[in-house]
């Protein structure tokens, strides 16, 4: 079994701001496993892992504090933005193309990399949170994903989304802050959050009374370093003031 740490935590519990930002995607490692020529082209694409989104998420930490825990293996070890119930907790096959590592996976296997990918990334959160929220200040939750400027043969003119299965008010605040910088942002776009696709910021918003949301951007607009420096820039000071509006709220049953 690897020894290698499934997360990875920057920032201090009493970081001044009342942040604490997640990146489920934030890496393409698998630390078991030897990829097969054949499935690299999935490995390094966004099937793999959320191109750009773990820069931006420490761009953003350098520009404006907080905490943030990112992970450490790829999602196509087991997906941490989803329940280990969830079908696509592990995808066997991309496209007709089956995975040489994720063949064969019986419930055993499953269950062994829930234990050691899925609950330790998770568990490194809760302790963040639980620290955080020690030094009497409630922090707001924000993950960061990143999705393909084209899906399907068609360009997608979204830019940032915002998503959100509750908390309207808040996303409705944090959608006008980031379209004052000029971006074009929408709400539950290109993925609802009442989809269930928003499964980390959802487990431990509503674990810990925590407002959550989840930001989509395009990667595009985070393809190199410039371009990552210059975004978090532009967005810092909108997630800033997001998170200064800390509170908690109704500790409320998954529905």
């Amino acid at each position: 079994m690897s020894r290698h740490l499934p997360f990875e935590v920057i920032g201090r519990a009493d970081a001044e701001l009342p942040l604490v930002m997640t990146c489920e995607h934030a890496a393409s490692d698998l630390p078991e496993w030897s990829a097969q020529n054949e499935d690299q082209a999935f490995l390094g694409d966004h099937w793999g892992w959320d191109p750009g989104a773990a820069e931006l998420t420490r761009a953003l930490w350098d520009e404006i504090g907080g905490v943030a825990v990112l992970s450490r293996f790829s999602r196509l070890v087991c997906d941490p933005n989803r329940d280990p119930s969830d079908p696509t907790f592990i995808v066997e096959k991309i496209e007709d193309h089956a995975l040489s590592w994720n063949q064969g996976l019986d419930d055993q296997e499953r269950e062994r990399r829930r234990v050691h990918y899925h609950e330790p990334y998770h568990g490194a959160i809760d302790q963040v949170l639980k620290a955080r929220m020690a030094q009497k200040r409630p922090p707001r939750l924000l993950s960061i994903h990143s999705f393909t400027p084209v899906y399907r043969g068609e360009h997608r003119s979204v830019e940032i989304g915002v998503l959100f299965d509750d908390h309207e008010p808040q996303a409705d605040a944090l959608l006008e802050a980031l379209s004052a910088t000029g971006l074009r942002v929408l709400p539950n776009e290109p993925y609802s959050g009442y989809a269930g696709l928003i499964h980390a910021a959802r487990r431990h918003g509503r674990q810990h009374g925590l407002v959550y949301l989840e930001l989509e951007i395009r990667q595009d607009l985070i393809a190199t370093a410039d371009q990552i420096t210059k975004l978090s820039r532009l967005i810092g000071p909108a997630i800033a003031e997001y998170a200064r509006g800390s509170e908690t709220v109704e500790n409320k049953s998954p529905r």
